[in-house]
C-alpha cells in the first residue's frame, strides 16, 4: 500500500464519527477505494454486445457461440414445454433465441436458448 493509501485509511476510520454515522461495528474492517478512473467508467456508456444468430444448431455449439461474443448469462428451455433440462448440450438443436439476433444489448443481458432434442418429433 501507499503512504497515501494508508493516510486515506487512517482518515477514514475517523470520519464516519465525524460525518454523524454510525461507527462499524468493533472488529470489522471497512476499506474505501477511489480512483479517478471509476467516476469516468460510471458514466461511460455500457458497450453493447451483437447477439449472435444460432438458429439450428448444435446447443453446445450455440452456448459456445455466445460466450465467444461476451454473453455469458444462458438460458437454457426445452422447447417442447415438457420442462426437461437440457443436461447433455449436444443432443439439443436451438430453435429459438430471445432477444432476436442482431439484437445490441448489454454483456450481463439474460439470453434465453430454447432447444429441441434431435429425436423429438
Amino acid at each position: 500500500m501507499s503512504r497515501r493509501t494508508l493516510t486515506a485509511l487512517a482518515v477514514l476510520a475517523f470520519a464516519p464519527v465525524a460525518c454523524g454515522t454510525q461507527p462499524a461495528e468493533p472488529g470489522t474492517t471497512t476499506v474505501v477505494t477511489t480512483s479517478a478512473s471509476a467516476s469516468t467508467s460510471a458514466s461511460a456508456p455500457a458497450k453493447l454486445i451483437k447477439v449472435p444468430d444460432v438458429s439450428g444448431m448444435n446447443h453446445q455449439d450455440a452456448q459456445d457461440a455466445m460466450q465467444r461474443a461476451g454473453l455469458y448469462n444462458l438460458r437454457e428451455v426445452d422447447g417442447t414445454g415438457q420442462g426437461r433440462a437440457l443436461v447433455v448440450d449436444r443432443n439439443w438443436r436451438q430453435t429459438g433465441q430471445d432477444p432476436a439476433p442482431g439484437t445490441e444489448v448489454p454483456a450481463d443481458a439474460v439470453i434465453t436458448l430454447t432447444a429441441v432434442k434431435y429425436d423429438d418429433r
